[in-house]
């Protein structure tokens, strides 16, 4: 789910892919991405439809070291607490 422009990854969150920085050869760090993609797309789509703004909070798919697909949530402060309380207020404190 791409946001209004080129850059739509970094638009003020400050999320730039991987945290080690390195790369391994025999690694593929796409295949792993690929297979998170749509799943960050999903939550994307849910974020947008609670309200939030994908400049302020959204889903990343990214890659750790061993090229294993992950989904990351970046967001600014305010609206990640707005999220926690939606979580909380599930019920059940969210937790499955």
């Amino acid at each position: 789910m791409t946001g209004a422009g080129e850059d739509w990854l970094r638009d003020g969150l400050g999320v730039d892919g991987m945290d080690s920085g390195l790369w391994v050869t025999d690694v593929d760090y796409v295949q792993g991405w690929r297979e998170v993609r749509e799943v960050a797309d999903r939550l994307n789509r849910a974020l947008l439809g609670a309200g939030f703004e994908l400049s302020e909070l959204r889903a990343v798919a990214s890659t750790n070291e061993e090229g294993r697909g992950v989904v990351r949530v970046a967001g600014w402060s305010g609206a990640v607490n707005r999220l926690a309380a939606l979580l909380e207020a599930d019920g059940d404190g969210g937790v499955r």
